[in-house]
């Protein structure tokens, strides 16, 4: 079961690596990395291509961290490796074999990936996201304050001790990935969600 599980892992680390963003992009003719952000994440595939592709994408990155999860469940009660599974997910997604590991931040990757471990807290990170976003309308700041809460949640109710470390360590990967983010936030030139793109 080790051996069949560490093929897991590295799977996912490929499967994550598939820049879903991108590919749906080039449906469009577009390449994402050459517009908006250059991230080839769900949010700039919404700002410039619209609701549709945005929408695709994030469900398709979402899919990419819970898959590993339930193909690693069965195999192992491992809760070290069951996590690491889906952080291979992430971590594909971040940097991706395919894209000279120029990837995106990995909020909807680890969204899905605690779809898969905790789908209680899942619905709780969910509902927190979306009055975020209508309160701010800043993505960057659900996706970082997001990735905050659920570290918090997996410490206060005493979760897997994998869950608690790898959440904090996505947590940390992903206000890392948002720095330019926080640079436009501070200088008050980061775009809302709804914003014209033009």
């Amino acid at each position: 079961m080790a051996i069949q599980t560490l093929a897991v892992i590295i799977l996912a680390y490929f499967l994550g690596s598939i820049p879903f963003g991108f590919l749906i992009a080039k449906i469009w003719n577009v390449d994402i990395r050459r517009h908006g952000s250059g991230n080839i994440g769900a949010t700039n595939v919404l700002r410039n291509l619209g609701p549709i592709p945005g929408s695709i994408v994030f469900i398709l990155d979402l899919a990419k961290g819970t898959l590993p999860i339930l193909m690693a469940q069965p195999l192992t009660q491992n809760y070290w490796l069951i996590t690491l599974s889906g952080a291979a997910a992430i971590l594909g997604h971040t940097f991706p074999i395919f894209l000279k590991f120029k990837g995106g931040r990995g909020a909807a990757t680890g969204l899905g990936v605690l779809l898969g471990i905790a789908p209680d807290v899942f619905a709780v990170a969910v509902i927190f996201a979306l009055l975020v976003l209508f309160i701010t309308r800043y993505i960057s700041v659900v996706s970082m304050s997001t990735a905050i809460l659920v570290t918090s949640i997996f410490f206060v109710l005493q979760r897997p001790q994998p869950y608690t470390i790898v959440a904090g360590l996505v947590a940390i990967l992903i206000i890392v990935r948002h720095i330019s983010n926080i640079k436009r936030l501070i200088n008050k030139t980061e775009p809302k969600i709804g914003a014209s793109r033009g």
